[in-house]
């Protein structure tokens, strides 16, 4: 069976600090510091909802998230700003390895499906905007069982949706806690380490293999 790879969305194929640029003309030299902590709350919004089973979508946590940096940093952002900033969040830019290198993957024979904690439409709009839509033979959301990674039950979820087997379902993501879900459930699991200074967590679960751009991919991951 051919080896079917799940792509994580955010931070894996979509640059989560596409805001930046934004961010400059409201908070100037804060703005990467700002960014990183909106995307460190946004994530742990979707873990306590996942836990808690208190679920709203991740556009939800986005937007709460987006509400505690601005008390966090101590910023007064306007309705109008938030809701631009939250809009450019629906249109955020792929990194510049990704359209290639998935364009290898395919053209090599994997299945590739995109899998976020993203509701699908918003997952639709993302990846049509970045060009990589028509790469994925499908798109799955967490959304479906009103959970989040690193839920086991969505990872399932993921297999049962895309008809992989277990030996032959990969995840690929740039998110350590991500990848260590992923391998818990019984999934292979590719770590794209985009930055040197991002650790890997010391569980000792580690990533099957680890990748600094997808284009590293073709030749690393082998069928069982």
């Amino acid at each position: 069976m051919s080896v079917t790879l799940a792509f994580d969305v955010y931070g894996t194929l979509i640059d989560t600090h596409g805001v930046v640029s934004k961010l400059q003309e409201i908070v100037g030299d804060r703005a990467r510091l700002f960014s990183q902590t909106w995307r460190d709350k946004q994530l742990e919004y979707s873990f306590r909802r996942a836990l808690m089973q208190n679920y709203e979508n991740f556009a939800v946590c986005t937007s709460q998230a987006l509400d505690y940096t601005c008390a966090f940093h101590k910023v007064s952002f306007t309705d109008e700003q938030k809701a631009e900033l939250l809009g450019i969040y629906r249109v955020l830019p792929a990194f510049s390895d990704v359209k290639k290198g998935l364009t290898q993957l395919k053209n090599n024979g994997f299945r590739l499906y995109a899998f976020s904690n993203g509701k699908a439409d918003a997952l639709e709009m993302l990846l049509s905007n970045a060009g990589i839509r028509d790469l994925f033979l499908g798109v799955v959301s967490t959304d479906d069982l009103k959970s989040f990674k690193p839920n086991p039950a969505v990872y399932s979820h993921f297999v049962r949706k895309s008809g992989a087997s277990g030996d032959s379902a990969w995840l690929v993501s740039g998110n350590p806690f991500d990848v260590i879900g992923a391998i818990s459930a019984g999934m292979k699991a590719v770590w794209v380490q985009r930055s040197q200074q991002t650790v890997f967590d010391p569980w000792g679960i580690d990533p099957t293999i680890t990748v600094s751009n997808l284009l590293d991919m073709v030749d690393r991951i082998k069928p069982s």
